[in-house]
């Protein structure tokens, strides 16, 4: 032992040497990746399913394609009942994003840059609204939307996402326009900006991260919406791709192949989406909590 070495105090607790890793890293990065195998274990089933002919899934279920058979995905994407209910499920998707963005800000805005009677209460109740999911409200949901005279159209299901969008969108958003500094506002109502001008030049360029979250999360809550269309739509003509897979694999539940082919094509827009946007989302409730 060095006389430097005798110097170190017995309890004194050592620096591991360069390059050396602990063994609970790797510990965390093997439970990391069963968790991530788990996850896209089912998703890669379903693709190479629909590569699959039925005779081979009766046969070995798990086993990869002999022979990769496209035909299973060309014919989804030669049926016009497909592309409708992208159609029917891009409308829905961008209505519902649109109208709770707008709504959203609206009423972030004025809950975190003003001060009025009432305002914690409001607030509180949108907070609420986090405690009721669909699931919940389903029944009297449906019959709200049977009153109006919305069964069977896409705007029956629009409107109650909106509602049902707003308070995350609201608890999102109101700590991002909260965070711009009051000296801000201040300044520009010296030079002359009114509370709009200061709202559409100011605050909506410095929330433009909040925004593209909210944005995202409504977009994809109402692509793979599926109790709430069916409950409100009964016409196929007005299915969504949640709604028209299942009624699809219930129509072709013999077509084991086919049905696989058509659900793996109904998660790629959604999948395409989200890992495109993946980072935006992260950094928006980032600067959510951070606010």
């Amino acid at each position: 032992m060095t006389a430097t070495a005798a110097l170190i105090a017995p309890g004194a607790r050592r620096r591991p040497p360069a390059g050396h890793r602990p063994s609970r890293s790797y510990a965390i990065y093997f439970v990391a990746f069963v968790l991530v195998a788990l996850m896209l274990a089912p998703v890669a089933y379903i693709v190479l399913g629909g590569f699959r002919s039925n005779s081979e899934i009766t046969l070995d279920p798990s086993g990869l394609p002999v022979v990769w058979n496209i035909g299973n995905y060309l014919d989804v994407l030669a049926s016009g009942v497909f592309w409708r209910q992208v159609g029917n499920s891009a409308i829905a998707a961008l209505a519902t994003t649109a109208f709770v963005v707008t709504l959203g800000l609206m009423a972030a805005y004025a809950l975190s840059r003003y001060s009025f009677r009432g305002r914690g209460a409001y607030y509180a109740l949108f907070t609420a609204g986090l405690m009721f999911p669909m699931t919940v409200a389903i029944t009297p949901l449906y019959i709200l939307v049977r009153d109006l005279g919305l069964m069977n159209s896409l705007a029956g299901v629009i409107v109650p996402q909106i509602a049902f969008a707003l308070p995350m969108t609201i608890i999102i958003l109101v700590p991002f326009l909260g965070a711009i500094p009051a000296e801000l506002q201040e300044a520009a109502s010296i030079d002359g900006c009114g509370r709009l001008g200061f709202f559409w030049r100011m605050v909506l360029p410095l929330a433009v991260p909040g925004v593209i979250t909210v944005g995202i999360l409504a977009f994809i809550g109402s692509w793979n919406s599926y109790m709430l269309p069916l409950f409100i739509l009964n016409n196929e003509a007005a299915f969504t791709l949640p709604l028209g897979t299942q009624a699809f694999a219930s129509q072709y539940s013999v077509d084991t192949a086919k049905v696989l082919a058509f659900t793996s094509l109904s998660m790629i827009p959604a999948l395409v989406f989200f890992s495109l946007f993946e980072r935006r989302i992260v950094g928006g409730l980032t600067g959510a909590v951070k606010g």
